[in-house]
This record gives structure tokens, sequence and C-alpha cells, in this order.
């Protein structure tokens, strides 16, 4: 098909290759051609024109405007009408279209080949002089726009001032004389801000208009959809001409969008509008109100039976839900384009169940249908967004939901607020795990300071909770108890609200809306579990999260991460008390005090996710993130643990490192204070046999965290393993039980044949093993890796999407290696990627038994992991 640049509609059909080549509104215009709908006919020019005209900075490729006079000559027969002429004028539109929809991004023009003389012979030919000088002033101003770059609003000006004079309101009350006295103002404006005529020569008009849909593949609002919804930027657009049929010439005539079914709800309804003696974009530019569809019954009904007919014929052939577009001229109805509708989550997982239970798709196609992103929609509350809201700034979407309550500037303030029941959002320049009580008990969480996968948006993420992070308008002072953003003063106890979809922060309060569970919510996510080979599980830290989890599906926990425990209540003290200690005994005591708290946090997890693998990494952070850094919460703690001050500082200081990251913790902790390693293997171990004694099926599996040799990993397991074993052995139970390794740093990676001989299972922490793997700090990377996806540097942001060629060669090894030495090694990934749908694909492709991410993910990974393996079986 690439041999020429242009094809009439009856020359292809819509397939997958040809949605390339012409694009899908080109592409659809074929079908319905093919299919019988009444189409107006027309020509599409491919998209490897539009690339060529980029190419060679913007001139059209040689010969494309001799195949448009040579398939012009063809409609112009079928008419009987010629282009440019003056007394049987057949005018054109000019629409972009790529390989996917993307609305309103690209630019149209219509009317072309109108002037000062066939304006004329097109009101004879019509039998409507207003009609065609409503058609000639919106030419002008289309041609004037999107050919010859005036301001849209310079034209819409002079049409007020016009309709100001005439004492009118609507365009359509405007008579013959006032459209002409627009046409001629429009004409002047095009001078006076371009220094050129309005051209009159239809030829002229029609190549324009192409190079300037071409040319709107590179405008910024085409650009910036493309990066947001990730679309192919080598794609190009195509353009396509066709005849213009009229919805302007009177009472009989008309225009409007339908979509086979309800797009916000999924119902099977006629939804859609239509505006009688219009034109298209009188439908969307919002200047006169328009009627729904049914209302044409009464008015039109020869047409409304047509509109019936379509509604069926599409639905029938397309086996989607179509979002179409028609014109009415003098009664007969004809299809300008359809195309796949957008819609919400909760109308694609309706529309997909329905439809399959209609027998119009299958259960596979079904599961396909609904993108697993949109189901953050469903698992959130939401603002209501047709509320009028008062935006004060805007911070990265890092959450979604939404959130309301009284802002406030520490973590102590928000859990003592939160305890008297009062709802609060924390407001910090940036968050660290010190804040952990007070996120768990804030609404939502708002930082000036962090990207996507900073501390506040991971954490908040694994509760469920709305999270706006990177706000750089705030001005955050948490001594002052307040935050500025232009001429706002926002203090502690004012309200504010989040919107984590947007990353909107609005002042006042908000209109909440619970998320709603649907029968065929639950339908979906049964069919994706029958299709799915992966498993799921997901990353909880206390009852409640695991509670979440399992109600949305998940498999198991594949990362407990008990540094979250340490940070409540009395727990805190113990651990300072541990930290401060001069000497192994002094920490035993310390850790003494802890060990019934930690047994009571493992009991209440192994008892929601009873029967199911609960997977618990020993501690990981390093000592210091436990210690307080500000002088006033230093001289607290020096008297609560009778420390002379300058003896605390000395200690913080010496526990200070350049590089946490890089530096005193995970398997390291354990090696030089084993025995913060063993309190917990003995809480974990005790809680899962007396739980066991009980009758509850409990699966603990033990993580050692960012091993990087053998050895360490060998010296921590056997500690481990005997104090497991001997406990086991007291208790008189039987209890399997598992240990393994986090697989987060590369030279594991490498070794990972060494350490599968000591492991009897891998988790891949992706979050930092692709900050080894890259050298990005994942805390501060949102300073630079925006611009890195913007400019090309890279695809995707590693930190959202597994980075296939580079972490993800190093996951292949590492499985690969791994089973060779454990054929029965159990693999799974526990980062921030195993709630992303590529990165879920990925995990299914290299054969991984599961992904674990936050509980409010967990239904997003079963979909993903469901339709990667109805890909991988279709051969896609």
């Amino acid at each position: 098909m690439t041999a020429k640049y242009v094809y009439l509609f009856e020359e292809s059909r819509a397939t997958e290759e040809s949605l390339y080549i012409l694009g899908n509104k080109g592409a659809q215009l074929a079908e319905m051609t093919a299919i019988g709908l009444p189409v107006p006919p027309g020509f599409t020019i491919t998209t490897a024109a539009c690339l060529e005209y980029l190419e060679k900075g913007n001139k059209l490729p040689e010969g494309v405007m001799d195949e448009v006079k040579e398939k012009l000559a063809v409609v112009e027969e079928k008419l009987d009408k010629k282009f440019g002429d003056n007394e049987n004028p057949l005018l054109f539109s000019v629409r972009s279209g790529s390989y996917v929809s993307m609305p309103g991004m690209m630019d149209t023009v219509l009317n072309l080949g109108l002037n000062d003389v066939s304006v004329e012979a097109f009101a004879k030919q019509t039998g409507s002089e207003r009609g065609a000088w409503d058609s000639y002033r919106r030419l002008v101003n289309m041609f004037g726009d999107v050919v010859m770059g005036v301001d849209h609003a310079k034209f819409e000006e002079q049409l007020d001032e016009v309709k100001k004079a005439r004492g009118v309101k609507l365009d359509t009350e405007l008579g013959i004389d006032d459209l002409k006295e627009v046409v001629k103002r429009y004409k002047k404006v095009v001078k006076d801000n371009t220094s050129e005529e309005f051209p009159q020569d239809p030829w002229i008009q029609l190549q324009k208009g192409i190079e300037a849909v071409f040319a709107s593949w590179n405008i910024k609002r085409a650009v910036d959809y493309r990066r947001i919804n990730k679309l192919k930027e080598d794609a190009g657009t195509a353009v396509n001409c066709q005849a213009m049929v009229f919805g302007n010439m009177g009472d009989d005539c008309g225009t409007g969008v339908g979509f086979t079914r309800n797009p916000a709800t999924g119902d099977k309804e006629h939804y859609g509008e239509w505006l009688i003696n219009a034109q298209g974009e009188d439908v969307v530019a919002g200047i006169r109100t328009p009627q729904p569809l049914d209302t044409m019954k009464d008015v039109l009904p020869q047409a409304y039976e047509e509109l019936l007919k379509v509604y069926d014929i599409l639905e029938k052939h397309y086996k989607d839900m179509q979002d179409f577009e028609f014109t009415i001229e003098r009664g007969t109805f004809f299809m300008l384009q359809t195309r796949t509708g957008k819609r919400t989550a909760a109308a694609a997982i309706k529309i997909a169940v329905d439809m399959e239970e209609e027998a119009l798709i299958t259960r596979e196609e079904a599961i396909l249908r609904v993108k697993p992103e949109q189901l953050d929609q469903l698992l959130h509350k939401q603002i209501d967004v047709e509320a009028n809201l008062e935006v004060i700034a805007k911070g990265l979407p890092a959450s979604p939901g939404a959130a309301m309550g009284k802002a406030v500037f520490s973590a102590d303030d928000a859990e003592m607020k939160a305890n008297e029941g009062e709802k609060v959002i924390l407001v910090r320049t940036e968050t660290s795990p010190e804040d952990i009580h007070g996120m768990a008990v804030a609404e939502g969480i708002l930082t000036a300071r962090g990207g996507m996968t900073s501390h506040a948006a991971v954490v908040a993420r694994g509760m469920g909770k709305c999270c706006v992070a990177g706000c750089e308008s705030i001005s955050v002072s948490e001594k002052e108890g307040k935050f500025t953003v232009g001429d706002h003063v926002i203090s502690e106890g004012d309200l504010i609200a989040l919107n984590g979809n947007t990353g909107e922060v609005i002042l006042g309060e908000v209109e909440l809306i619970e998320p709603q569970m649907t029968g065929e919510f639950s339908t979906l996510m049964e069919w994706a579990d029958e299709a799915r080979t992966l498993g799921v599980r997901t990353n909880a830290d206390t009852p409640h999260d695991s509670k979440v989890a399992r109600d949305f599906g998940a498999e198991g926990i594949g990362l407990c991460r008990t540094e979250h425990m340490f940070f409540e209540g009395d727990r805190i003290k113990a651990v300072r008390e541990m930290i401060l200690s001069k000497d192994e005994a002094g920490r035993r005591r310390a850790l003494e005090k802890l060990l019934p708290m930690q047994k009571g946090d493992f009991k209440g997890i192994f008892e929601v996710m009873k029967g199911l693998p609960v997977t618990i990494r020993l501690l990981d952070p390093p000592l210091h993130e436990f210690l307080p850094h500000e002088e006033k919460d230093i001289e607290e703690l020096a008297s609560e643990m009778n420390v002379p001050v300058d003896e605390l500082k000395s200690k913080i200081k010496s526990l200070h490192e350049i590089n946490p990251m890089l530096g005193h913790r995970g398997c390291r902790l354990a090696i030089t204070y084993p025995e913060i390693a063993e309190m917990q293997a003995q809480a974990i171990i005790e809680a899962a046999c007396e739980l066991a004694k009980g009758g509850v099926d409990v699966i603990p599996e033990i993580m050692i965290p960012l091993v990087c040799h053998v050895n360490e990993l060998k010296a921590i397991k056997d500690k481990v393993v005997a104090i497991a074993d001997d406990i086991i052995m007291a208790s008189g139970v039987e209890l399997t039980y598992k240990v393994g390794t986090m697989i987060e740093v590369p030279r594991a990676a490498l070794t990972a044949d060494e350490i599968a001989a000591e492991a009897e299972f891998f988790s891949f922490g992706t979050n930092d093993l692709t900050q080894m793997t890259f050298g990005f700090s994942r805390d501060d990377s949102g300073k630079f890796l925006p611009e890195y996806v913007e400019k090309k540097v890279l695809p995707a942001e590693p930190f959202q999407t597994i980075d296939v060629s580079g972490v993800g060669l190093l996951v292949e090894m590492a499985v690969e290696k791994g089973r060779k030495v454990r054929s029965d090694l159990k693999v799974g990934i526990c980062g921030e990627h195993g709630g992303d749908p590529a990165s879920v694909e990925f995990c299914h492709k290299t054969g991984l038994n599961y992904v674990s991410c936050s509980p409010y993910r967990v239904p997003i990974a079963r979909l993903a992991a469901a339709q990667a393996s109805i890909k991988e079986k279709k051969g896609k």
C-alpha cells in the first residue's frame, strides 16, 4: 500500500496495517464506505506523505498534488460537480487522522473551494444564500486561523461586533447581509494580520489546507497529548479530503455527534447531541445548546430512522462502542466519521462485560478491552468534577483518588488531630520514614518536592491514599505552620483538598464521591483470573492493608516492610534505646521490648492472609532514619533517654551517612547487629507457630534484603534457620517456611546462580535495582527525569516502567541463572513496577511467578497479567 500517497475511500478497508497508513479516521471512512453506510466520497493522503513533508522541512513530496488531482476527478464525476467551478462548485474538507484518535489535537479546515465568485454559485446550487455565506465566513475563519496563523479570537471579535450591532445573540439570527459583512471583516482581519489576501484560488486553498494539517502533527497540544498518552511520535497524520455536506442550509438540515452507548456509564442508549441548521463545529463550540439525539424523532423523523439503523450497523460491525459524527443535508443522512469511543473505567468494564454477554465479543476480547490503568478511577475516592473548584496550585498526580481535610505541617500534629476526630492533609516540603504515623492517619499528602516515586508517593500509593507530590509552586514552612502560593497563605487548620488524578490543590470544601464496586467489575476480575498465569500479591505492612488487598484479590503478601512497624507508639522508643545502647547486651534488652510488639504485628497479618504466603522483609533502612534531626527533638530525646545532649548528637553524627542508599543498611545491619535479625526471625516464627496451633494455615517467607554476595545471605540465613527450627521443634507443630532474598543490587543479579544455592526464593526490589543500575537517586531524579522523557533521552521514566533493556536484562539473567541451580526457585518482584501494566507484561514474558504491588493496584495487576497471557497466546 505504500507505493502511492493517495487512496480513494473505496480503495481500502480498516485493517491493522491501514490504520498506520491511512490513519484511524481514513481507515474507518474506507470501512464505512465498504459496508454501505452513507459516506460523502473522498480520499485520504497517507501518513507517509506527512512524514516526508516534515522531513523535507514542510514541503510536500513530489507527485502528491498530482495524485490528489487524479482522485479528486473521480469524486467530481461521482457528484457531477467541479472543484473550483464558478457555476457548479464542489467543496471539500480536510481533516487530520493518526493511527489512534487524538480528538481536537490537530487541525481541520472546512468548505475549501469557496471564494467571492463561487459563493454566489453555491447559493444558487443549494437554494440557500444564507447557508452559502455562512459557509464562506466559516472558511475564512478556519483557513485564516489554521493555515495563515491568525488568532481565532480576532475573528470572534468581529463576529461579536456585528451581532451586537444587529441586536442578536446567536449566529443563526444573522441575516444574509450580516454574514456578507462578517466575511468582509474576516478578510480584512487576515490582511491586517498577515499582509496577505485570503486566497481566492481553490487549488491554493486545498494545497495549503493539506500542508497545514500535516504541520499540525507537531503543534504543542498534539505533542503534549502524545506524550501524556504515550503515543508514537513517528506515526504522522493522514489527511482526509472529503466532499462537503451541509447541515446549515435550513431547518431540514442538522449535524450531531453520537455514541452507541453511554461513555460515562456504559448503558446501551442513544447517547449524543445534535443541532438543527448547524455545522459540526457548532455542536462542540458551546455557542448554541445542542439537543439530545432522540429529539430528532419529532423534528426529522426520516433522518432519525436512518440514525437508528446506523446505531445497529456500527455496533454489529465494529463490535465496540462507537463515537460517530453525522450531518443531515436537506433531510439526507450522511456519516462523516466513526471511531472507537473513549469511556470512563466504569463504562469500559460494563461495555466489555455486556458485549460478551450479548455474544458480540469473546471473553478474551472483553478482557483486552479495558485498560488496566483505568481501574484507578474505581478504586479511590473522587472529587466531583462538576463542582465549582478554586484550584490554587498543581503538582504531580502521585497517587490517585481525592482527599479533603485541614492542613497540618507535621506528622505529630496529623496524628494528634486525627485522634481528635479531625480529617487532615499532611503538608510537607518532603516526607521521610519518620512521618509514617502522620501519613497513616492523614486523608492525603501534599509535598513541595519529590517525584512520582518519592517517599511520599510510594507510601501513599501503598496506603491507597491520595498524594500530590512535587508541587513546586508552593512554599512550605513547617516551622510557621503554613504554605504560600501566589497571593494565598494557607495556615494550619485551613481546609484544602487534593485531586490525585490531576495533581490539583484546591482551596476549601469539595464534594468527594465514594468508589463504586459494580457487579461487572467483579465479573471482569473473575474472567481475568481465569486467563492469567502470573500471580498477584501485595505490598502490605498492616492487617488493614492486608485485608484491603485480599478483598481486591491479592494471593499473598510479596513485601511486608518491617521498618514501618517501628515508628508507631512505644516502638520508636525501644528502637532508639537499641540504637543508643553501648553494647550488645543493651541492644538485646531493648529488642526484648520490641519482640512482643513485632509478634503481634505478624499475627495480625497472618490471620488476615491465612492460607496465603506472606513474605516479610527483615529491617532494611539505616539506623539514622530512626533518630531525630531537629534541635528541639534531639533535646527531647536526650531528656527522655537520660543521655547528655552532646552524647546524643555525637551518636547521630556517627550514624550519618553520605549516601545511605549504599551505606549501612539491609543485610549489612544484620551482619553487624545480628541480634536485630534474630529478634525478627523469632517474632515471625513464634507468631506463625502460635497461630498454627490454633488451626490457622500460615505460610511465612523470610526475606533478607540488599544481599550482594552469597556469603552475606548464608551468614544471616544460618542464624534465621537455627532460630526457626528450634522454635518449631519446641512448639510441636508442623510449619513450612522459606528463607530467600531481595535481588536489588546488580552484583546479586550477576551472581544469582551462587545466591540461589542458599535462597529458596528471589524477590526483585526493582526500585533499588533501578537506582543502582542507572545511578539515579529515586527521590532526586524527579528534577530531571521528566525532561529526559520529553527530550526522548529515555522512552519512559524507569521508576515507573521497567527499563527492559537494562534493568530487565539483569532480571532475566538472574532468573535464568537462579533456576539452573534451583529449578523450583520462586521468583517475583515487589518494587513499584509490580502495579505498572507494561512491567507486569514484562514479568509474564520473563517467567516470574508473581508480581507484588500496593493494595489499591492489585486489580490493575490482575487485569494486566491476564492481558499479557492472552496477547502471548494470540502471538501479539
